[in-house]
């Protein structure tokens, strides 16, 4: 086996169901002990390149390389991988004991050896006094560390993770969310896991993978992604509320936004008339009710959550901004408000959506 520091490299990685192409070349290296989320809308293609490293699907083309060795051909049930998916997929007629057991004893693993597996991922994961109940005497949470706990006991290379809180409530979602980063920091291992939801990958991920129609659109840290999104579209799904985006132009060092705003801006490059997109978000913008401010917007709507206040308003040329406050404000539908933008916050992104360069 070749040294390497990589628990996992994939490499030109294309997948086409007949003429459709759905994977389009993608290259990824995701070191020992890394938890990466695979994040995007509905169609990017993250479960599918999931399935691919797990080998239940086979790529058109590429390679993917497990700890240095090529495993393209290797049996899903051979590459030293872990499953843990949207559904539970237990055995409803067995216990929580032989749920957990059933996978090691098809490889004929010693009783003695399966048994303080079982136990030991039973106690991990909180569920040692339910080892002799059966999935319909479970909670939603209780069989989610069932299914999980099935994953622990192969003691994997590679745990991946299909969306596995799509089917918990709210509640629930984040109570796991915090066991699951809680698991990995004690387990250390690698972790892949597939969601469409940015509020869990900004929360678990060590690093992001931003997925859009089957290609990679930016990868890094959830902090940079956030404040140094690559392009419009990370931009747009990187952070909750989502970044207002505005339309402009940029003559010179000028931005020159519809709504009327005039702002001098740092960017590396003058534009010469071009036409832009402003990204500002929700938290950048300050507010005063006395209608002062670089613009006025009228309320239309506003939520009121206590700890913060979400303001949606719109631009005179109907333009509409969201407003994020960390504070109570009385508000009335209606109103006319002034908002102040913070250049230090701005994204400008040219015509082909690409972040421009700003200086420092």
């Amino acid at each position: 086996m070749t040294e390497t520091s990589n628990a996992l490299e994939l490499r030109q990685i294309r997948k086409s169901f007949g003429a459709v192409n759905v994977i389009h070349g993608i290259d990824l290296d995701i070191p020992e002990g890394e938890f990466v989320v695979f994040v995007g809308p509905s169609g990017c293609g993250k479960s599918t390149l999931l399935r691919l490293i797990a080998g239940l699907d086979d790529p058109t083309s590429g390679d993917i390389l497990l700890q240095g060795k090529r495993v393209n051909s290797v049996p899903a049930s051979e590459r030293g991988l872990s499953m843990v998916f949207q559904s539970y997929a237990l055995y409803p007629h067995m216990s929580v004991r032989a749920n957990l057991s059933f996978g090691l004893e098809n490889i004929n693993m010693p009783k003695a050896q399966i048994a303080k597996r079982v136990d030991d991922a039973a106690k991990l994961l909180q569920i040692d006094q339910l080892l002799e109940r059966r999935p319909g005497q479970l909670s939603g949470g209780q069989r989610q560390r069932v299914a999980i706990g099935r994953a622990i006991v192969r003691e994997p290379i590679i745990f991946l993770f299909d969306e596995p809180l799509s089917n918990l409530d709210a509640e629930l979602r984040l109570q796991m969310r915090v066991e699951i980063s809680n698991l990995h920091a004690q387990l250390g291992n690698t972790m892949i896991y597939v969601t469409h939801d940015q509020v869990e990958a900004m929360t678990m991920a060590d690093r992001i993978v931003v997925l859009r129609g089957g290609r990679i659109e930016q990868v890094g840290r959830p902090l940079d992604l956030y404040n140094h999104p690559a392009n419009k579209f990370v931009a747009g799904f990187i952070g909750a509320p989502q970044m207002n985006f505005l339309n402009g132009r940029l003559d010179g060092k000028v931005l020159k936004l519809d709504c009327g705003m005039v702002r001098d801006v740092p960017v590396v490059s003058p534009g010469a008339g071009d036409a832009v997109t402003l990204g500002i978000r929700p938290e950048a913008i300050g507010v005063s009710l006395d209608g002062h401010g670089d613009e006025q917007i009228t309320v239309q709507n506003y939520e009121q959550l206590g700890a913060v206040t979400y303001i949606y308003g719109a631009f005179a040329n109907g333009e509409t901004l969201t407003v994020q406050q960390p504070r109570q404000i009385p508000l009335k539908r209606g109103q006319t408000i002034g908002v102040t933008f913070h250049t230090d916050s701005f994204h400008i992104f040219g015509p082909d959506e690409v972040a421009m360069e700003m200086t420092a």
